[in-house]
Order: C-alpha cells, then sequence, then structure tokens
C-alpha cells in the first residue's frame, strides 16, 4: 500500500488546507496512506495528523522573521522532530504545499529531503518558493526574480520584515535549496503561474499544470436565494459578492469601496471573511460578513448572489470565481494573472484592473442579460474542469508516474 506524506501549513481549513485535506481523501479511496503534516490550523481530517512544533515556534519564527528577515530559517527543533517523524513513517512519497507560515526550516527540510531521496511532488499555490521575500510581484511588475532578488520593494508585505532587507540572500539560499533535489516536480494551479515558474530557476524540474478541485456536490445552486437573503439581511434586489480568507489591497477591497460608492441603492455588496475592524471601518453601502468554514454557508451565499466579483490584481487560480460557477454564479473578474483563464463569454466578464467605470458596465451587461443567462453554462463549466475528483484523480496519476520515474 503506497504512502503519502503532505507537508502544508494548514489542514482543512482555508483554501490550501481544503485541497490537502481532499486530496488525502482521495488518496485514501484508492487504497493509499495518506498523512498530513501541518505548522498552523487544522480541522478533522480523513488523513493522519502530524502537528509541526507549537504556537510558540510559531510565533518566534514570525518574530525573527519580522526582525531579521529570515523567513524558513526558524524552527529548527521542529523541523527536526518532523524529520524524525517522516523516517519512522516511511513515505514513498512527499507532497509540499505551502511551506512557509513560520513553521518549517526550509534548510534542515530539504537538506534532508536531498539527502533522503524522495520524490517529491510540490505544488505551488503562491509565487513565495521563486522570489527572495515577497509571495506575489505582479502588483509592482517586478521582475528581479528572474535573475536576482534584491533591494526588495515589498519587503514589508507577507511575510513582512520591519527593518532588514536580506532578499539578496534569500534567494540565493533559495536557489540553492530548492534545486538541489534530483527527483522533483512542480506542480503550478493555472497556466498563468506555470509560465511564471517557466522563467525562474525552478524551470530545470518538470512542471505540471493542475487546477484547483471544488466539491460539486457541494458547491451547487440552491433555488431559495430570497429566503438565504433574508437570513443574511440582504434586502436589495441585486446582490454582488466577494470572498476572501484575508482582506486587504491585493485582494481589491479598496475598489470594492469605490464601486459602493458609484452603484445605485438597488445593488448590494457582500463580503465575506472582513474582520472585526474591517467590518467596523467599510462604508455602510458595503454588508461585512464575518469568515466561515461552512461550505453549506458558502453555497447558500454563491447561489444568492447575482454577481461573484473577484477584484484581486493577484490570483495563482480564483477559487471563489470556480466555486461560484458551481453554484451556477457569473462572474467578473480583473483581466490579469490568472483571473481570465477561467471566465468565458457564457460565464462573465473580464475587466481591466481598477477600471470601475468598465466594472460598472459589466454589472449593467450580466444584469440585462440575468443571472439566467449564464448559470446552465457556470454549473457546467465548474463540472467538466474543476470537480475534484477529476483533479484529484491526476495527482495520483502523477504520483505514479514519479514513482515509476515517468516525469511529464
Amino acid at each position: 500500500m503506497p504512502l503519502l506524506f503532505q507537508i502544508n501549513s494548514d489542514v482543512n481549513t482555508g483554501s490550501t488546507g481544503r485541497i490537502a485535506e481532499q486530496i488525502g481523501q482521495y488518496a485514501l479511496s484508492k487504497g493509499w496512506e495518506s498523512y498530513i503534516a501541518y505548522g498552523r490550523t487544522s480541522n478533522e481530517s480523513a488523513s493522519k495528523t502530524i502537528k509541526i512544533g507549537n504556537e510558540l515556534d510559531v510565533f518566534l519564527h514570525g518574530i525573527q522573521s519580522r526582525i531579521f528577515d529570515n523567513h524558513g530559517l526558524g524552527s529548527v527543533l521542529a523541523t527536526k522532530t518532523l524529520i524524525t517523524r517522516i523516517n519512522k513513517i516511511n513515505p514513498d512519497i512527499i507532497h509540499l504545499h505551502n511551506i512557509h507560515g513560520y513553521y518549517i526550516n526550509i534548510p534542515l527540510l530539504f537538506e534532508y529531503l536531498s539527502k533522503k531521496g524522495l520524490p517529491v511532488v510540490w505544488t505551488l499555490h503562491d509565487c513565495w518558493a521563486i522570489t527572495g521575500h515577497c509571495s506575489y510581484f505582479s502588483d509592482i511588475d517586478c521582475i528581479k526574480w528572474k535573475t536576482e532578488c534584491n533591494h526588495c520593494p515589498k519587503k514589508k508585505n507577507y511575510p513582512s520584515s520591519w527593518f532588514i532587507d536580506r532578499s539578496y540572500k534569500n534567494f540565493s539560499l533559495k536557489r540553492q535549496l530548492f534545486t538541489s533535489l534530483n527527483n522533483i516536480t512542480i506542480v503550478a494551479v493555472s497556466k498563468w503561474l506555470e509560465g511564471i515558474v517557466q522563467e525562474s530557476y525552478l524551470a530545470k524540474y518538470p512542471i505540471n499544470v493542475i487546477h484547483n478541485g471544488i466539491d460539486t456536490n457541494a458547491f451547487y445552486p440552491l433555488s431559495n436565494c430570497s429566503e438565504i437573503k433574508r437570513k443574511y439581511g440582504i434586502v436589495k434586489d441585486f446582490m454582488l459578492m466577494g470572498v476572501a480568507t484575508a482582506w486587504g489591497s491585493r485582494k481589491g477591497l479598496d475598489d470594492y469601496i469605490r464601486l459602493s460608492r458609484i452603484l445605485s441603492d438597488e445593488h448590494a455588496i457582500v463580503l465575506v471573511g472582513l474582520s472585526k475592524k474591517q467590518k467596523e471601518l467599510i462604508p455602510s453601502t458595503i454588508i461585512g460578513i464575518d469568515r466561515t468554514e461552512s461550505i453549506k454557508e458558502l453555497a447558500e451565499l454563491y447561489s444568492a448572489a447575482d454577481i461573484i466579483l473577484n477584484l484581486s490584481n493577484q490570483e495563482t487560480f480564483g477559487m471563489t470565481t470556480v466555486e461560484g460557477f458551481s453554484c451556477g454564479t457569473p462572474s467578473i473578474a480583473y483581466n490579469c494573472t490568472a483571473n481570465p483563464e477561467l471566465i468565458t463569454p457564457e460565464t462573465g466578464i473580464i475587466v481591466e484592473p481598477g477600471n470601475i467605470e468598465q466594472l460598472v458596465k459589466a454589472i449593467e451587461t450580466i444584469k440585462s442579460n440575468k443571472k439566467e443567462y449564464y448559470s446552465a453554462n457556470c454549473r457546467k463549466l465548474a463540472e467538466m474542469f474543476y470537480d475534484k475528483e477529476n483533479k484529484y484523480n491526476e495527482y495520483l496519476q502523477l504520483y505514479e508516474k514519479v514513482l515509476n520515474n515517468k516525469f511529464v
């Protein structure tokens, strides 16, 4: 019985945590054993889980990173303990996801993986693996990562450094560590991200595109939309919705606020995932809803919405767009990064980033056509291209090819 060992910041919570969980579930259904090691948070899992370190480790690693810009160089004891566990479990394949997040020591991990020679699959959910500091760079058109990071213009962005800029040293260290493995396959979650990786130092490795999968049985169109709107206090006729795990400039929060000041009173903008402080600060024209882990609640909101807005200027995939499609709701997204890959003329509209005038026109176009014009095509697209069973079967096929040294 083959054994899969995944490493991610979270388990069964947040987008990457749910992806790791569902990959584990699918592997189990096909006769594999499944372990997931995590450093931050978790919900109940079908896989056997291993907590890496503790809250104090994460806190100290985070403080160290903020002072010295050495994210990924803390958590020494926690990582040594993890390596001992991996040795004892002796997996057939290691699947890495987000290894940033103040919970793991990357030199120790990669030196071990290089020495051990275990087959590795690494799914990139952002761009952190190829930079000297940041997770995203497209918003400022930075191209230093193609050659050599230095004097990072995003030093204060996640993973934030308050004082020191170590981006040159970090870049050199990552390049050395991340290109030291002989048996590693990279997975990009979009064609856009694949193109980015092909211009980085990871281009020496096989790169596969496997889009994120969603549970189309959980995310499906609900008919009681009026009742759902009343449940959340949404009284206006036309509902626009945005969803994020953490709201900020990258997710386009300022543009939602700008939009709310222009639209007529019959429109309701609903933002899911706002913090308590953000809910207090947003204008009264926006309805703020707390972050939720409930897929049922999200499916209700997606179904009730007339349009899902994705005003993010940096997306490696765009999970909320696809989850909305699965619930029969069209989307409007910015024409940047991975967003345009997801939307067809039958499922929504692409507009230029930050162009609020275009955005308003797109809203009026969908409103005029009516949601029903798009719904069947939205659902069909989600079922055909993003159903989790198909996506995670692609991972199992990749595992088998990797284990047989048949890189694709």
